[in-house]
């Protein structure tokens, strides 16, 4: 029996005896400082020279990612265009200076090694002295790269601890890119850009109209107003976004959102999960505070409009930007909206209001609620509204009275004084733990003088809560009448046509009481009964 002893060449396939092994490096940094760039230009002058001095390797390539992540392969462009040239056997060997600069996540690191060791490609990693072709066993690469994502979960917590560091600290950072109407001041901080400030501002305005989102859409790109990206097209979700960014009228939401691991690098909303940070007048508002909180009611409102799924005693029914009736006409016996319907009367197609409940089940519930013909039903409320008109002064008199006894119930004093001995009860709160912790006292003996604090601080905190609700149903009723006493002032002459913008902008409700009566409710609490024609 003859031994033939085994070939030492690496690549098993080569024939050749003078053939030269295709060695190429892989090199990666994983930020864009100084100190990195000078390492990543270092490690491709190395291993250039190092290839070229050696007789037996020949020059495949030099691999390098700059400023990239090593826990992910997907956007290390270099690195994977390296394994497809590995792929159509274009390479034998790779150098690298260490498992972490080729990996910082074990499960790739492997998967990548297990796919170049049947190819027949080793990789040599310098670092820790393994050559993945004559090793005999995973251990040492799974226990290196352990290591190595170790360390970046370890970077990753310490960046989030900053970042939340600052977040508490009220430091925002603003994403121009995407921020319409805003740019980069000199100072640092946005600055306001007119023009798309006006848009934002129309932007509001025909939300509070009744317009959708869809309908915004469509007027902006009727006037080629480009967007932020540059781009003609707006879209639902570009304009919803407008509406809900709290950045038009000067505040900061912090940390909206976060990252879940540092492997995956996916970014989720944060529903709760992690705490968030209000700035208040972080930068200059292009929408006032008032009209702000009116667009967020009538977000939620519009939001919280059920479609019509399934048969009910009473519907709410959905918001229509077409018809302002359909979500202010509700019918006075059974409390359901009213909804439109085409009848073909004599070959005509006549517009008629109807209760849906009746709809849906007849006269079962609702027995008496009359359908109202459209033509009929715009003559009473145009009638309603010039009459409203014509003792506007009056109507405003009772309004600014109402604006007043709305802001009687905000008590900015007593809000203040609560919130100075809930400061000062922590105080006394801490000076006792003090006490403990330098074993000046028991702290049995101050049990009592803890319990007192404690109930004082329960009861302060629920007065504190009560008084802002009462607060915030002021400061909304308070907008909610402004608003209305500027609508009063835009709109002076006689209404001569029915107009569904102005009907939303004056109407609160419209009751259904019998076949010629209907009760108006205006907004800011007018309320008057107008007269349907037979």
């Amino acid at each position: 029996m003859t031994m033939i002893p085994a070939n030492k060449q690496v690549n098993t396939d080569v024939k050749d005896k003078y053939h030269q092994l295709r060695v190429a490096a892989y090199c990666r940094v994983s930020t864009e400082q100084e100190e990195q760039q000078n390492s990543y230009q270092v490690q491709i002058e190395y291993y250039t020279d190092l290839i070229n001095k050696n007789i037996e390797w020949e020059l495949a390539g030099i691999f390098a990612d700059e400023g990239i992540s090593g826990t992910q392969t997907k956007k290390r462009t270099e690195f994977n265009r390296m394994i497809r040239l590995c792929k159509k056997r274009k390479i034998d060997l790779i150098l690298c200076k260490s498992i972490s600069r080729f990996a910082r996540n074990t499960v790739d690191t492997l998967e990548y090694v297990r796919q170049l060791k049947d190819l027949g490609i080793g990789v040599i990693f310098e670092k820790e002295n393994i050559n993945t072709m004559t090793m005999t066993s995973e251990f040492m690469i799974a226990l290196y790269g352990s290591f190595a994502q170790a360390e970046s979960e370890s970077i990753s917590k310490n960046v989030s601890w900053g970042v939340e560091k600052a977040f508490r600290e009220g430091k925002v950072r603003y994403n121009y890119k995407m921020l319409y109407g805003y740019c980069k001041g000199e100072n640092g901080k946005p600055e306001i850009i007119p023009e798309e400030a006006e848009v934002v501002k129309k932007i509001y305005k025909m939300f509070l109209d009744g317009y959708s989102m869809e309908n915004i859409a469509n007027y902006l790109n009727e006037l080629n107003i480009p967007t932020k990206t540059g781009k003609s097209e707006w879209k639902k979700a570009v304009i919803q976004n407008i509406l809900y960014n709290e950045k038009y009228v000067g505040d900061a939401m912090l940390q909206k959102t976060y990252t879940v691991d540092c492997i995956t690098h996916k970014s989720v909303k944060n529903n709760g999960e992690r705490a968030k940070y209000l700035v208040s007048g972080a930068h200059e508002a292009i929408i006032d505070r008032d009209t702000y909180n009116l667009v967020q009611q009538e977000l939620a409102r519009r939001s919280s409009k059920r479609r019509k799924s399934e048969k009910a005693l009473t519907e709410q029914g959905k918001y229509s930007s077409k018809f302002a009736l359909t979500e202010l006409m509700v019918c006075a016996e059974c409390g359901s909206a009213y909804k439109r319907v085409i009848w073909n009367i004599h070959g005509r197609r006549v517009p008629v209001w109807r209760c849906i409940n009746r709809i849906d089940n007849a006269n079962r519930y609702c027995k008496k609620s009359p359908s109202m013909h459209e033509d009929k039903l715009h003559r009473a409320i145009l009638t309603a509204i010039n009459e409203y008109f014509d003792c506007k002064d009056n109507i405003k008199e009772i309004l600014k009275d109402n604006v007043e006894q709305a802001l009687a119930g905000v008590s900015i004093k007593e809000t203040k004084a609560i919130e100075h001995r809930l400061r000062e009860i922590d105080e006394a709160r801490n000076d006792y733990i003090y006490l403990i912790a330098s074993g000046s006292t028991d702290e049995s003996t101050l049990d009592d003088q803890f319990q007192k604090l404690y109930a004082e601080e329960q009861e302060l905190n629920q007065r504190l809560a009560h008084i802002k609700s009462q607060n915030n149903v002021a400061t909304d009723k308070r907008a909610r009448i402004n608003r209305t006493l500027r609508v009063i002032d835009e709109n002076n002459c006689e209404l001569l046509e029915y107009n569904d913008i102005l009907i939303r902008k004056l109407i609160e409700c419209v009751r259904v009481i019998n076949k010629t009566e209907i009760q108006i409710i205006f907004k800011g609490g007018i309320e008057t009964t107008a007269i349907v024609e037979k």
